[in-house]
């Protein structure tokens, strides 16, 4: 049954993802606490912890009369810190949460993996997927540290779904923005270099969408421990998806049609178990559409 949530926990709460989260959840009449190495003394929550998300005592101070966790902290990229600093990191971060969590009886949470997890974005090599349009029981490939700690938290929010009886959801998140920031940015580069958006097959979400995702995952009416992909149902890149596919993706297993500017992504699980779609899709022209321009695969 879907329960009702009294106040979260945003952990990496100053970070793009943890604002978007913080105003949605404002907009929802939810308290919320942030959590974040720095407070920037803007953030829309009505508790502020600074502190490390992998330090047990920021996190137990955090967490006082909290019933659901959105946890966001991490170092985005391999090239952010050394491998050790990366991985380590974001491993530890994910288990303290999560362990401190169930501990205070927490039952619900909601975790950023990360399209990464696939292997293909950070790997010194192009690499392909098995199969298009990919999705949660895809083969992963991964060879860096960022991406090796997206697949290690997924294990760890599995374990401890099953360690406390929890209810996690690993969100596999592509490129984040908003028209107003990197999405313009991205779109140009994808059009000048196609190629550069091989490894991500060109694909994105609204920061905005990606916070419906988060409360998506707290709220949905399932239980255990659940992976799934969320992205736009198009891509930022101008071109048929097909002929992009065609060009650098040669000779991989289609499963079903990629029609128009279709991402590549199968985006069936996020909305059979999450309820959720991306309401927020670049255009063409660099504008939104209320509408998707073509179905989700």
């Amino acid at each position: 049954m879907t329960g009702v949530v009294r106040r979260v926990l945003v952990t990496g709460a100053a970070g793009r993802l943890g604002r978007a989260t913080l105003e949605l959840l404002a907009g929802r009449g939810v308290p919320a606490t942030a959590l974040d190495l720095h407070d920037p003394g803007d953030l829309p929550a009505d508790r502020v912890v600074t502190g490390r998300a992998d330090d047990q005592a920021a996190v137990r101070e955090a967490l006082d009369a909290v019933d659901a966790v959105v946890h966001l902290a991490a170092i985005p990229a391999p090239s952010l810190g050394t491998p050790d600093e990366v991985f380590s990191g974001n491993t530890r971060a994910t288990f303290v949460v999560l362990e401190e969590a169930g501990q205070a009886g927490v039952r619900r949470a909601a975790v950023a993996s990360s399209y990464s997890v696939l292997g293909l974005p950070w790997a010194s090599r192009r690499l392909h997927p098995a199969y298009l349009p990919v999705d949660e029981a895809l083969p992963l490939q991964v060879e860096d540290p960022y991406g090796l700690s997206k697949q290690v938290d997924e294990a760890t929010a599995a374990a401890m779904a099953r360690r406390h009886a929890m209810t996690i959801v690993a969100i596999r998140f592509p490129l984040l923005g908003r028209p107003d920031d990197r999405l313009p940015k991205v779109a140009a580069r994808y059009a000048d270099d196609p190629g550069s958006g091989a490894a991500e097959l060109w694909s994105y979400l609204d920061t905005r969408d990606a916070a419906r995702a988060n409360w998506a995952a707290l709220t949905a009416p399932i239980t255990g421990y659940h992976a799934v992909f969320v992205a736009a149902p198009t891509t930022l890149s101008a071109h048929p998806t097909e002929d992009l596919l065609d060009r650098f993706h040669p000779g991989v297993e289609r499963r079903s049609p990629l029609p128009g500017r279709a991402v590549p992504i199968d985006l069936a699980a996020a909305e059979r178990m999450l309820g959720f779609t991306a309401e927020h899709v670049y255009s063409d022209e660099h504008v939104y559409s209320d509408e998707p321009s073509v179905e989700s695969p």
